[in-house]
This record gives structure tokens, C-alpha cells and sequence, in this order.
């Protein structure tokens, strides 16, 4: 059996007001040409599809659309989970039409697939019970069995796993809590079936990005990596953004990643879907990497000969399809004026930064010890405005208030 691992579209997520729905369309069609050409027969995808628990509708058409398409028609099976910015909800509400496409859907630890009679030559769920599935793909003389865990916190597990507030502890009990989860699920695998598991979860040794919004408070929600059910052949899991496999793990456990990157810490990082081939007695999985273009880029500019440096590079087409976080070196603080410039030379630009050589940050700091607040705050509002004078009120305004901090202060 061949199957394609995916995680964290993050459907409606936006760069800093950027919209990104057309990158994401683009790898939609990606990745339908991926499981086409690659004959796929079961596709996993380990949650956070949507990046808000009320997407915009753009998103959830989206989302529908990639259901439709993935499922051909009952021919392939999908099992999509939901990951901790998902609302279950949401995400199955399509059940009764998705299940017609092949797709099974969990949106809680505890769901249970519903029975169907498909049609001949398409997908079977020959068994299913709270958080697994026994799936019959056309063309292929075995099943598989998939264990689905949805993102198990505490409220969608519907208890409290410890009274205590130590944080060690909490995270103890959390770990050995999926550990039984997983341990109680894998008690259906068979020797005659591939054997998989899904999940959306932050397992220690994970190397995190920028763009993850945190899973845990502090480290309450990690688990250890030998919670991953044993006799599984293939973990598949949600929610870092780097692809990467988990070597710690007793059984075969990665991570797909996200089809974009999210934040600047994510630039030059190559994206992929993962594509894993099984046989019921296979020792070892054999997983490959398929690189995405989707997307545009994410890169990050320092010019650091000022501002010429960043015209001469966008005139040479330096990156004309990336989003680019810009720092340039400049003698002193940027005008409104040339801030506007630069952004009319390349619509990418998101962030522009100045950075100021370090004999400049010494006399600009030495100078402003010479200064009066007053006169602070008129270089300040001067090099904000692109040259103006603070209104006098202004500047009173904020004396006042700087005073009462200082006030504020001395009373603590």
C-alpha cells in the first residue's frame, strides 16, 4: 500500500495581512497531481487544515474542494484528524458527504467512524470503533488499520488528568495519558493489515519553528516519544512545521510538516509531502520526500549598503516572486517617505527593518544622554514624521504620562 502523509494547511492563515489563498490553491493542485502520479491509495492528513476555529469561507471551500478531489470519487481512501486549531465541529461537518468520497474524518479522541456500504470499486471501511478504522482500498489485496488521535486536550478528552498545578507533573500525566490512549487503540492492529496511526500532537525532541503557535501551556502538553503505540509501522504527525523524522520514537514517527512556510524562521526550508510504501509484513517502511513548489518563498534581505543596495538588487529581479523580510543599513532612522519608496519597488516586502552601524547606535545613545525628554521626543516624532515638528500639545501629553510612570514606578 502507498501512502501519502500530510499536516498544518492552515486554510485562511494570512502574512501579516497578506492574503496566501492562492498559494494555497496552487498546492491543492500540487498535491492532487502528487497522488495521482505517485498512485497513491490512502492519504493522511494530521490535522490543523484550518488555521482558526471560524475560517473564512474561502478556506472551507477550499478544504471541501481538496476532500473531493483527494477521494476521487471513492477510489482512494483519505483520513483526515483535526489538530488544536480546528474546530472538531467544523471539520466533520461534511461527514456525510465527504464518507461518499472515501474520506473517514475524527474530530474528537473518541469518534467513531460511521458504517457505510460502498460501492463496488470503491473504498470499505471494513470495521471501525472510537478512534480507528479498518480501510479496504480498490486494487490492493490488503487493508490497512489506522489509529486516529485527534489533538487530545484536556477538554476534548472531556477530563482532567491531574489536580496538581506543577507543571512536571501535569506533563507527566499528560504523556502517560496518550501513552494508554495509544496502547488501548493498538490492541486492534492485525498481522495481515498495515498498520498506521495518526495524530496531532507535540512530542519532545521536535524541532519547532517560529510559525507554531504553541500546543501546550509551558511544556504541560508534550509527550514522550515513547508514547507512540507500539506495532504500529508508521506514526504520522501533525503539528511542527519542519518535516522530520522522530529517531527517538520506538516505532517509524515523523512529522510531514506544513506545504508553506508560515514565519521568517521558516525561510530556505524546503517543503514536502511524505510519501510512505507498506506491506503488511514489512520490517521497515520505505519513506521518501516529495519536494513542493508551491508557494512563494520566503526569504530574508540585509543590504547592508543602505538603501541603492535593495534598488539594485530589485532591478537585477533578485526574488520577484517571495515575500522578504528587508533589513537595510542606514546611517540614520528611515522617513515615512523612503519607507514608502522602498515598498513600491517590490510588492513582497513585508517587513522593513533598519539597522543602524554600531558606531552610530554609540554616539546616538551618547547623545541622548545630553538631551531633555522633551528633546527625545521631538528627534523621535521628527524622524517618525519624516521631518515634522511635535505639536506642542503632543509633547505635553507625553510628559505627563512619562512623569506618572515615573511616578508609578518609585510607589512599586
Amino acid at each position: 500500500m502507498r501512502i501519502l502523509h500530510t499536516a498544518d494547511w492552515h486554510f485562511g492563515r494570512t502574512l501579516e495581512g497578506r492574503s496566501r489563498q492562492q498559494e494555497k490553491e496552487q498546492f491543492v493542485d500540487e498535491l492532487c497531481q502528487i497522488v495521482r502520479q505517485e498512485s497513491v491509495d490512502l492519504v493522511l492528513i494530521a490535522g490543523d487544515v484550518f488555521d482558526t476555529y471560524n475560517p473564512p469561507a474561502a478556506a472551507e471551500e477550499l478544504y471541501c474542494d481538496a476532500l473531493d478531489r483527494l477521494g476521487d470519487g471513492g477510489r482512494r481512501a483519505v483520513v483526515v484528524i483535526a489538530g488544536n486549531h480546528d474546530s472538531p465541529d467544523r471539520l466533520c461537518a461534511v461527514r456525510s458527504l465527504a464518507q461518499r468520497q472515501g474520506v473517514t474524518l475524527f474530530g474528537y479522541p473518541a469518534d467513531q467512524p460511521p458504517s457505510t456500504l460502498a460501492a463496488a470499486g470503491q473504498v470499505q471501511r471494513v470495521a471501525a470503533g472510537p478512534g480507528w478504522v479498518e480501510l479496504a482500498v480498490p486494487g490492493v489485496d490488503h487493508s490497512a488499520l489506522v489509529l486516529a488521535l485527534p489533538y487530545p486536550s484536556e477538554s476534548r478528552l472531556n477530563e482532567v488528568l491531574e489536580q496538581t498545578l506543577d507543571e512536571a507533573e501535569l506533563q507527566v500525566a499528560y504523556s502517560e495519558r496518550v501513552g494508554r490512549l495509544f496502547a488501548g487503540l493498538a490492541r486492534h492492529y492485525r498481522p495481515d493489515t498495515v498498520r498506521l496511526a495518526v495524530s496531532h500532537l507535540f512530542v519532545a525532541g521536535g524541532q519547532e519553528c517560529e510559525s507554531e503557535r504553541p500546543i501546550q501551556v509551558g511544556g504541560t502538553y508534550t509527550v514522550a516519544a515513547g508514547a507512540m503505540p507500539v506495532g504500529a509501522q508508521y506514526v504520522g504527525l501533525g503539528h511542527l512545521h519542519r518535516p522530520q523524522r522522530l529517531h527517538s520514537a520506538p516505532v517509524p514517527t515523523r512529522y510531514a510538516g506544513s506545504p508553506l512556510a508560515y514565519s521568517f524562521s521558516e525561510a530556505g526550508q524546503a517543503k514536502s509531502v511524505t510519501i510512505v510504501d507498506l506491506l503488511p509484513d514489512t520490517a521497515a517502511p520505505v519513506v521518501q520526500e516529495i519536494p513542493l513548489t508551491a508557494g512563494r518563498p520566503l526569504v530574508r534581505w540585509h543590504a547592508t549598503a543602505g538603501v541603492a543596495q535593495v534598488q539594485r538588487w530589485v532591478e537585477e529581479g533578485r526574488d520577484p516572486t517571495a515575500w522578504i523580510d528587508l533589513a537595510v543599513t542606514v546611517p540614520s532612522a528611515l522617513t515615512l517617505d523612503e519607507i514608502q519608496t522602498l515598498r513600491r519597488l517590490h510588492p513582497g516586502f513585508i517587513h522593513i527593518r533598519p539597522v543602524y552601524p554600531e558606531a552610530e547606535v554609540a554616539a546616538t545613545r551618547e547623545q541622548r544622554v545630553a538631551l531633555t525628554l522633551a528633546e527625545q521626543f521631538e528627534r523621535f516624532y521628527r524622524q517618525r514624521s519624516g521631518g515634522g515638528t511635535a505639536p506642542a500639545e503632543l509633547t505635553r501629553l507625553f510628559l505627563e504620562l512619562a512623569m506618572a510612570a515615573d511616578e508609578a514606578e518609585v510607589e512599586q
